[in-house]
């Protein structure tokens, strides 16, 4: 890897992982730079977010999840993971484009530690960037090897959260 790509992890149970990384979007779009988001595991076309990312000039988001993982015995599970592949591919594609200054690679973590995608194959496609940019994996479960991977690494820790309080998601606070 470049020592001029950057890669930062947010990871952990607490709420802000992908907002995090979106606020890095929005800061990078602001100074004029390109940026490639991949939403992993998430697939609902109607969050504010992604409403509002279509509007920023120089970012390119795509979903190629399909929302809520089931368990790995269900005969669905194959299809989110043919889903993780295809963004899999598409992160690949961004990087060794060198296009983009900033790429985000929403929910990898979550992809890997739920077994929808292979960590090796993920980190050397990472790890052989050599573009002049930042790489951005959010997601519950960071592997070791992410975080070894990785030069800057936050985890969100909950200490209280609304859902637990059966407090439902709310529009534009949790989508």
């Amino acid at each position: 890897m470049s020592k001029s790509c950057r890669v930062i992890i947010f990871t952990g149970d607490g709420k802000g992982k992908t907002t995090a990384a979106l606020g890095m979007a929005l800061r990078a779009s602001g100074h004029g730079m390109r940026v490639k988001i991949i939403q992993f595991i998430k697939g609902d076309s109607s969050t504010g977010e992604l409403a509002a990312l279509c509007n920023l000039p120089g970012v390119d988001m795509v979903q190629t999840g399909l929302g809520f993982v089931p368990p790995n015995t269900s005969p669905k599970f194959e299809d989110h993971r043919r889903a993780v592949e295809d963004g899999l591919k598409l992160a690949e594609n961004a990087i060794d484009s060198g296009e983009y200054a900033l790429i985000i690679l929403d929910e990898m973590c979550g992809a890997v530690a739920l077994g929808l995608l292979d960590e090796k194959k993920a980190l050397d496609i990472i790890a052989s960037a050599k573009c002049d940019s930042c790489i951005v994996m959010t997601g519950r479960g960071a592997t070791q090897a992410m975080i070894d991977l990785a030069d800057t690494v936050t985890e969100m820790k909950a200490i209280k959260h609304g859902m637990d309080d059966c407090i439902p998601a709310q529009k534009g606070v949790e989508f």
